[in-house]
């Protein structure tokens, strides 16, 4: 068979002559031949399977200049990469999800038809902060009062000023009055307060002058309004809830690791002993993406949460953790027992844990 024309080539890969003409300026999909005399592009047949992955590619959604890359890969590399791709739309759905929710509940709480039946709820709260058994100095900030839960890890030369002043900045929370339909802006407001507050620490701190390397950290605090805990959290620190006896973690790691994971790179296990699992993609400082998880979330009597630096996480299984929390009467001798277990596996990190028990009032 010869070449074909544009229009013949159009029909049989299902793309229109306008989006073959914008693939061929792009470098996509260039013709097999162009006719010095009259400019008409022609394709040959082989070209066909290209054309129609390139389209289905679009459908997608997968921008341009990923389906080039795409493209120039042999079929497994290429399978790869289009699974990576996918995964990732599918986080990001899942934020957008997330926060439509958040939104969607933002909206009838301020409808004055709503009523609440909510019964009258407490917490009880404890902070604990360790150095460890490895670290010089503790960059790790650890914080519980009655409405702010709160844990930040430092990281860099500035770390331990900038994770104190991240939790510095959101305790004017404890006292101020926090609109029940403004608590979107509320929690966006605070985060924006601590990422300067993390700002101007790195700027005066001890490690003034190194450039990128003078230091951030991460943050991960609740806010309680008395019937629900508003969660913001940017970074690897963690929040786990234990309920009706199940552990379960309610925060995603902003890690490269954990994006890794979320592409298909590799799997939970591989992630665990990962050189890079503690390169952060999300973090307060200096050319950060302080981009944050914002979310609502309902709360039963007996519920208990868990705030935690990767001190925690990264050593002591999370069996440990669900017996501690399951098994331990009040909050102080649970954020003890957890430093403990992590000083036991060896105290690599700082370690800092808040724990908070939901009661009836």
């Amino acid at each position: 068979m010869g070449l074909l024309t544009i229009g013949a080539f159009a029909k049989a890969s299902r793309l229109s002559p306008k989006a073959l003409r914008l693939y061929d300026e792009l470098g996509l999909l260039p013709p097999a031949r162009v006719d010095p005399v009259t400019g008409y592009r022609l394709y040959a047949p082989e070209q066909v399977e290209r054309a129609r992955l390139v389209a289905w590619l679009r459908r997608l959604g997968m921008p341009l200049v990923r389906i080039r890359h795409v493209c120039s890969l042999e079929a497994g590399a290429a399978a790869q990469e289009v699974r990576a791709f996918w995964a990732r739309v599918e986080a990001d759905t899942a934020a957008r999800r997330d926060l439509a929710a958040f939104l969607v509940d933002h909206l009838d709480r301020r409808d004055p038809a709503m009523t609440s039946t909510a019964p009258a709820l407490s917490i009880r709260y404890a902070a604990a902060s360790d150095t460890g058994l490895v670290r010089g100095t503790n960059q790790d900030t650890a914080y519980a009062g009655s409405r702010l839960l709160a844990v930040a890890d430092g990281y860099g030369a500035d770390g331990a000023p900038a994770s104190a002043a991240a939790v510095e900045a959101l305790k004017h929370l404890e006292s101020d009055e926090v609109p029940t339909g403004g608590l979107l802006d509320v929690l966006a407001d605070a985060l924006d307060r601590a990422e300067r507050a993390v700002h101007d620490a790195v700027r005066t701190g001890s490690g003034s002058g190194s450039g990128s390397e003078e230091g951030g950290t991460t943050l991960t605090a609740m806010l309680w309004t008395g019937s629900r805990l508003a969660l913001v959290h940017v970074g690897d620190s963690r929040v786990h809830l234990l309920r009706d006896g199940e552990l379960f973690q309610i925060t995603h790691d902003h890690t490269v690791v954990q994006s890794m994971v979320d592409e298909g790179r590799i799997s939970p296990e591989e992630a665990a002993s990962h050189p890079q699992r503690s390169m952060l993609i999300r973090a307060l400082g200096r050319g950060a993406d302080a981009t944050a998880e914002m979310r609502l979330h309902d709360v039963r009597p007996e519920d208990r949460y868990l705030l935690c630096s990767d001190g925690l996480s990264t050593v002591v299984p999370a069996e440990e953790i669900r017996r501690v929390l399951a098994g331990t009467g009040e909050p102080g001798q649970a954020v003890r027992e957890l430093v403990a277990l992590a000083n036991g596996a060896g105290g690599p990190d700082n370690v800092s844990c808040v724990v908070a028990h939901v009661v009836d009032a």
